[in-house]
């Protein structure tokens, strides 16, 4: 690199710090827009370099808490869930690293695995919280409008065409526009219950049509159980009843739905047919029976199936599909059952302070977590990053909230 280049990038990270410190709402929000248009896709396609792109995402988040603590101040988070994967590495590293596995690596996948949570540890202010909300619950629709534009320029295709039936994937893929817009109802739908609005229930209708075109059965299985629990529990059985109808009539066209995909496989037969993640398991499972009790440490489910392995190349990924199974070869059922109790206490601690009705909708959204992490990569996809901070904001403390800046 040459001397202009590097005053260059000395120039250009101190407009950015500036702009971070200046305008962290706003950086924010356009870092949560970032994450959600899935550059390490659409950028990775015209340049190259996926994994740099998704550090460098990270990278900005871990400055953008950073910032935050300084200007604010820290708060304790005594059940924070990245204790746990701190707790995983130490013991990884007296135990022994997966054969392959270096302590760079492992460092990477330590750091990549907390940094979603560290939001938690910083006190957030009103502006930042509600900036995040908002960015949260658009986020999706964004993503679907900016691939648009990418398609719309040939840079890129907003779907995909999987044996017959379309996936919407906006400007990145299927199952990540899912995550993020189950994310989005999670978040209007805690927001509606707060202050009920007409824009906010269109936007989850919104979201869950985007989930519903993904063609993601995962994340759409967990949104109709998420809504329907809601609609349950405040006794809005008429929109309970138009919604069962709606789902009936479905039932009943199937044939004339094939063009999506959730459709298509239950009129064949296969919507469980989990995409070849049975092959992928067993290997997982094989680690953790070779260790049980502490796994290989912190990064090890990246290396299991090695990336220039031929099953890494026939099937496109070596992710485990399962966060039981990825966690359980990272830091055996220690490391697991740590995982587990402290999101437990995290949830139950943080929504004390909530109204009955608010603490009670929270707590069912870690029970969905909960279920969605036994089919998909939840806690290491740039989806984790927008959930937890959205997380952060919702148990921001009324006080907290307010308190002025210094």
């Amino acid at each position: 690199m040459t001397p202009a280049l590097v005053v260059l990038l000395i120039l250009f990270l101190a407009c950015l710090l500036g702009f971070t410190a200046r305008f962290s709402s706003i950086a924010c929000v356009l870092w949560i827009l970032a994450l959600e248009t899935s550059p390490d896709e659409w950028l990775d396609r015209l340049i190259g370099e996926h994994e740099t792109i998704i550090a460098v995402m990270k990278l900005y988040g871990l400055l953008l808490v950073a910032v935050l603590a300084l200007r604010h101040g820290l708060r304790r988070d005594r059940y924070n869930p990245s204790l746990a994967f701190g707790a995983m590495f130490a013991i990884g590293l007296m135990h022994g690293l997966y054969p392959g596995l270096g302590l760079l690596a492992s460092a990477r996948g330590l750091v990549g695995s907390a940094a979603p949570f560290l939001f938690s540890f910083v006190r957030l202010q009103a502006p930042f919280i509600r900036a995040v909300k908002r960015a949260v619950v658009w986020g999706p629709l964004a993503a679907v409008a900016f691939g648009g534009v990418l398609a719309a320029t040939g840079l890129d295709q907003m779907y995909s065409i999987a044996e017959g039936a379309i996936r919407l994937g906006g400007s990145g893929e299927p199952p990540f526009l899912a995550g993020f817009a189950l994310t989005a109802i999670y978040a209007g739908l805690l927001e509606y219950q707060h202050e009920p609005r007409r824009g906010q229930a269109l936007l989850v209708l919104v979201n869950f049509s985007i989930i519903l075109l993904t063609g993601a059965r995962m994340p759409l299985a967990i949104a109709v159980l998420f809504i329907g629990s809601v609609l349950l529990a405040q006794r809005r059985f008429l929109l309970l009843a138009a919604a069962g109808a709606a789902g009936a009539l479905g039932v009943m066209f199937l044939s004339a739905m094939r063009f999506l995909r959730v459709a298509d496989l239950a009129r064949l037969g296969q919507a469980m047919n989990l995409s070849n993640r049975n092959i992928v398991w067993p290997y997982f499972e094989s680690a953790i029976g070779a260790s049980p009790w502490v796994g290989w440490g912190v990064g090890a489910g990246k290396v299991i199936i090695p990336y220039s392995s031929h099953l890494d190349s026939l099937l496109g990924t070596n992710a485990a599909h399962d966060e039981y199974l990825r966690i359980g070869a990272e830091g055996g059922l220690f490391g697991l059952a740590l995982l587990i109790a402290l999101f437990f206490l995290w949830a139950r601690h943080n929504t004390a302070h909530m109204p009955g009705p608010q603490a009670w909708l929270m707590r069912l959204i870690f029970v969905c977590f909960a279920l969605h992490a036994a089919t998909d990569n939840t806690l290491i996809a740039t989806t984790s990053s927008v959930l937890f901070l959205w997380v952060s904001a919702a148990f921001a403390t009324p006080k907290e909230a307010s308190k002025p800046p210094g």
